[in-house]
């Protein structure tokens, strides 16, 4: 398997390629509109042929390129089944996925957002914003809790493996991997020991500021990525083709 992580900094975004050197066919987790014409072009450069876009939640900060990606070589979309979302062509649950060689076993996480799903593939769990570097996804908005996200991380992703290598759907610090024994032992908000009421209340006094793109990304993403029209002058980059970097 072909494995790639790659990066869009307007949203400080990691999204996932994943390529099965039999078929020829590929995935991307979390794509964004900004790096599509990238993301396509390191897929044709490495001769594969996208089959599937697979979005770990409904993002506020981003909007997905899966629906451009779509129109553009036909390749099918997937979100959480809880998301109900008509547009979709799959509808993600706790069921493995497959695509060539490639085994995909999402694990419902929700607790970020009520409809987030991490994806575990070779050891690599690409946690989304469930679990980030030394933190974890906020949970004020689209559903969030703070005491299920605990239970989610302290239950299920703690639960895999500690050599489970952990690949966050977000960085701001030019980090790039952890690990499921780092972020145990060393993970500011929930290491091993730190308890729910702990983690609920470091969570509640975040006082984090209302995200800038939120209004526009969510209503977006809900039709699989549809920039809206209206966007005032200093969010247009949010929907607009950039080059973007590339990790691994």
């Amino acid at each position: 398997m072909i494995f790639k992580q790659l990066f869009e900094p307007i949203s400080s975004t990691y999204t996932y390629l994943l390529g099965c050197e039999e078929t020829g066919q590929a995935i991307l987790i979390d794509p964004v509109v900004p790096t599509m014409e990238r993301d396509l072009e390191i897929i044709r450069e490495l001769g594969f042929k996208l089959a599937v876009t697979m979005e770990t939640h409904v993002h506020a900060d981003h909007i997905t390129s899966a629906l451009h990606l779509r129109d553009a070589v036909g390749c099918k979309i997937a979100f959480p089944a809880v998301d109900k979302l008509h547009c979709a062509d799959i509808h993600i649950e706790e069921e493995p996925q497959r695509v060539g060689s490639i085994l995909v076993d999402p694990l419902f996480t929700p607790g970020h957002t009520d409809d987030h799903f991490c994806y575990l593939v070779n050891g690599k769990l690409l946690s989304g914003d469930c679990l980030l570097i030394d933190g974890c996804g906020r949970t004020d908005f689209q559903n969030g809790n703070s005491n299920t996200l605990y239970q989610s991380i302290t239950q299920k992703v703690f639960a895999l493996a500690d050599e489970t290598l952990i690949y966050p759907g977000h960085d701001y610090n030019d980090r790039w991997v952890s690990s499921i024994a780092q972020e145990k032992a060393r993970n500011s908000r929930i290491a091993v020991g730190v308890s729910e009421e702990e983690f609920v209340q470091t969570m509640n006094e975040l006082n984090l500021p209302y995200p800038i793109f939120i209004d526009y990304a969510v209503a977006g993403n809900r039709l699989c990525g549809e920039c809206p029209s209206d966007l005032p002058e200093n969010l247009e980059k949010y929907c607009q083709q950039m080059t973007g970097s590339l990790q691994g």
